[in-house]
């Protein structure tokens, strides 16, 4: 598929362009340079289906403390870019920043698209700051207003026109991850560290990633999309912080797996809260112990033990212990992930089901009341990711609570689910009704 990305200095309407081209509010938007700092990712698809992928980046030549890392991320991401959408403030004038990223695109030999934003009115094409882009070397400036969707359907011909309707293989569906913890836990080196380039901002700041990032690679043969989310911390204290939450939670729903990051020196509630919210949207989960290498040996038991007691919950989760510094264990988190992700997709023919539920009602007979015995009449799996399994029973009412668990753990540990949440759903055969348990 080919890839388009935009690019410019703060605050030039990138991510405003961004969302309107791909159709909806991917990336965060706000009156504020700097909101967008790392490379974020989404499909445009045409009515045809013709399809091509979109980055955001952010703005180059901040001059602040964010101006190096930026460039660098970008750098990173255009290496495999088929095209370059060069936008520029059509209304306010060129700026040096303006000057040096047109330099720094010449440099790097990427076919370039100036485009002007923020012209909502034909008058503001005809101005003198207007006419300063041609100065730029891109050729005709194409504008554009992505609020009010001017020039932007235009674009897009463009653009599809630029890319020559480009034709690949069609691609394997890759696995996307979302890589989550509290703020400052290490999510950022970890994506950075399993994909082998700095693809994310790292600093010592928490709230250094303020979006949802897609970082695509491949291992073992297989395409990855790794979710970098904006750390989510108990309470929001702004509107961007607002916002970041509600990205991370959104990544979180679209991913197939979550790799909960966690810090063996602080750990706790707030680890348990995000566990839940992947565990009720049915997601695998991969408990990512991060800095192990900090942890000396006399700590190893003690930690080892702090964290059962800590995540008592999610013993049925694989637990890696990694380091990104160090890149210890990520190939056993990507391997372990991979694992997780065949478990939550594979599907038990009824057949099999219906044999084994055969198996497991003699072993341990379903209970009675006062001579009337919970029937369990058949059963089927209805779905995938998560694992969900529907039972046909006589009565709702002589189900009990340490029967559902019985047949839980017989659904994990002969069925192979024993990592990955499952759901089941009991129906009356009489009356229709019906209870989901997860």
């Amino acid at each position: 598929m080919a890839s388009v990305a935009i690019v410019g200095r703060p605050n030039v309407g990138k991510s405003s362009l961004f969302n309107r081209l791909v159709g909806r509010r991917e990336a965060i938007v706000a009156d504020v340079p700097g909101v967008t700092r790392d490379v974020k990712e989404a499909e445009v698809v045409a009515d045809d289906g013709y399809a091509f992928r979109l980055l955001d980046t952010g703005g180059l030549w901040s001059g602040d403390r964010w101006e190096k890392p930026i460039r660098q991320s970008v750098e990173a991401a255009l290496v495999g870019v088929d095209l370059v959408l060069f936008a520029v403030d059509g209304r306010a004038g060129l700026t040096p920043a303006d000057h040096e990223v047109a330099d720094w695109l010449r440099g790097l030999g990427k076919p370039v698209m100036l485009v002007a934003t923020k012209i909502d009115d034909p008058r503001h094409a005809e101005t003198a700051e207007y006419f300063e882009l041609y100065g730029l070397g891109f050729g005709e400036p194409h504008p554009t207003a992505a609020e009010h969707a001017v020039g932007t359907y235009e674009l897009l011909a463009e653009v599809r026109e630029r890319l020559g309707e480009l034709e690949g293989d069609v691609e394997e569906e890759a696995v996307k991850v979302a890589i989550i913890g509290r703020p400052n836990v290490g999510k950022s080196s970890l994506v950075n560290a399993i994909v082998g380039d700095e693809r994310v901002i790292v600093a010592d700041v928490p709230g250094t990633t303020r979006d949802s990032v897609d970082v695509r690679f491949d291992f073992a043969g297989r395409p990855f999309v790794l979710i970098d989310t904006a750390g989510m911390a108990r309470k929001d204290v702004g509107d961007l912080e607002y916002y970041a939450r509600m990205r991370s939670e959104m990544a979180l729903r679209r991913a197939d797996v979550a790799i909960l990051v966690v810090d063996p020196f602080e750990f706790g509630d707030h680890e348990m809260r995000l566990a839940n919210l992947a565990l009720e949207w049915g997601k695998p989960v991969v408990v990512a112990v991060n800095k192990w290498d900090l942890v000396t040996d006399e700590q190893l038991e003690p930690f080892r033990e702090a964290l059962d007691e800590g995540l008592s919950h999610l013993r049925f989760a694989p637990r890696v212990y990694t380091s990104a510094l160090t890149e210890f264990g990520l190939h056993e988190v990507l391997a372990t992930t991979i694992r997780l992700f065949d478990a939550s997709h594979r599907r038990v023919a009824t057949g099999e089901l219906n044999g084994w539920l055969e198996v497991w009602t003699t072993r341990q007979a379903p209970p009675n009341f006062h001579g009337k015995p919970l029937k369990l009449l058949y059963a089927s799996q209805v779905a995938v990711a998560p694992p969900t399994f529907v039972f046909s029973i006589n009565s709702e009412s002589f189900l009990t609570r340490p029967y559902e668990h019985y047949l839980r753990n017989r659904i994990r540990e002969d069925l192979g689910f024993a990592e990955v949440p499952i759901r089941m759903v009991f129906k009356e055969r009489q009356g229709g009704k019906k209870k989901v348990r997860t």
